[in-house]
């Protein structure tokens, strides 16, 4: 007992460092700063057994206490489940999930790098909201402002990541748009880049999932979104989750909290378990308690109804008549994805449909796609993938003929 409150103490001190004081404008007024996360550093093990009692008592597509919700598969994109998926609500500081993507991107295209040191602009000192309390001139790595960012959804540090990016906050939220675009985010308009509640600054929790998939596509990502504490400044700054399910849900990998006053509380919940990755999104709930409770309640959810399943090709495939070839056939391999989604209960109607030519005419690369595998679960297709060459076949030509002629004469002799 004595050690459990000396580690609750722990955490206590932890989160209170890491609480705002009011920041100074450049004209000397208060900022009115709202709560926008309320760090959970400081839950107990009561706290987390109501919350499993509270997620176990709701049903999705029945009560989820919130305004929408979204259940994705991370693998394919699939919606398992959704409410309400496209209704336009604030996101609050789950905006972050597209500014750590632009930044990741950033960083795989070598246009920036975890060890380069920015320097925080007024603007960026200025923000309000959620901070670090960088000052201005103050110089920090992208590797740190990502930690901060990331683990304590700090807008100052966002705001500094976006300007290093971008050259401004305003040329980013272009950027932003930009790529919800590409993405296919049609009900997204981002206004800021830290998510604060502005006129027009609006997504969806479908969207939501769409740029979290992407962005846990960068493994990178995880090297920040699965901390549960961690400090920076020489230990003098303690960083404290907002997303209490890293710690306490088995496979959570991040992913971004937010609260706001328009918003209310809104989470963006990913988690992994034997293959098979999920995306909970959660918009709209009027308490933090349900924010998490509705997550785990999906999350829980998927992780009962469904599996990754592992493929095997075929064994009979046959290798390729090739007319006009030096070869009379070619050999072929096969690429199946590492697993596709199916329902628990479904492996054994798992089919797989060799689809291939009568032949192919030469030439042949290896590595043409000759062919694919159709793979369906109770006769409906749910995925496919290729059928290669495994080597290549050259044309025939007099010449060759000749060659291959004169070679077989030699042999015979």
């Amino acid at each position: 007992m004595k050690k459990r409150c000396q580690t609750a103490l722990g955490i206590l001190l932890a989160l209170l460092l890491t609480l705002p004081v009011p920041a100074m404008a450049s004209g000397g007024d208060i900022l009115p700063l709202m709560p926008e996360e309320a760090v959970v550093a400081a839950v107990t093990e009561a706290d987390i057994e109501a919350e499993k009692a509270l997620a176990a008592a709701i049903t999705p597509g029945v009560d989820l206490p919130v305004k929408s919700a979204v259940l994705m598969d991370q693998g394919s994109g699939t919606i398992l489940y959704a409410e309400n998926e496209d209704v336009q609500l604030p996101p609050a500081s789950i905006t972050k999930v597209m500014s750590l993507l632009l930044v990741m991107e950033a960083i795989d295209s070598g246009k920036i790098s975890l060890t380069d040191k920015v320097v925080c602009s007024d603007t960026a000192a200025a923000y309000g909201g959620s901070q670090i309390w960088l000052k201005p001139g103050e110089e920090m790595t992208v590797d740190d402002l990502l930690k901060a960012a990331a683990i304590s959804s700090a807008n100052d540090a966002t705001v500094c990541l976006a300007e290093y990016v971008a050259g401004s906050e305003e040329a980013f939220i272009g950027l932003m748009n930009q790529r919800a675009a590409e993405l296919g985010m049609a009900n997204t308009t981002f206004r800021c880049a830290a998510g604060l509640d502005q006129p027009g600054h609006l997504s969806t929790a479908k969207d939501v999932a769409i740029m979290s998939r992407a962005l846990l596509g960068h493994p990178l990502i995880l090297n920040y979104s699965t901390v549960w504490m961690d400090s920076l400044r020489g230990g003098e700054t303690q960083l404290v989750n907002t997303n209490r399910m890293i710690r306490f849900y088995q496979g959570a990998t991040g992913l971004k909290t937010g609260t706001t006053s328009g918003a209310g509380s809104c989470l963006a919940a990913s988690a992994s378990r034997d293959g098979l990755g999920l995306i909970a999104v959660v918009m709209g709930a009027d308490t933090s308690d349900h924010r998490f409770a509705a997550a785990r309640s999906l999350l829980d959810w998927g992780f009962a109804n469904f599996m990754q399943a592992k493929l095997t090709p075929p064994e009979d495939i046959l290798p390729v008549p090739v007319t006009g070839g030096v070869e009379r056939q070619v050999e072929v391999i096969c690429q199946p994805p590492e697993g596709i989604l199916i329902e628990k209960g479904k492996l054994e109607a798992i089919t797989q449909d060799v689809i291939l030519p009568e032949s192919v005419a030469a030439p042949v690369a290896a590595g043409q796609e000759l062919g694919s595998i159709a793979v369906c679960v109770e006769g409906e297709r749910v995925s496919e993938y290729p059928i290669l060459a495994a080597e290549p076949v050259e044309r025939m030509s007099f010449g060759k003929a000749l060659s291959i002629l004169f070679m077989t004469l030699i042999a015979m002799s």
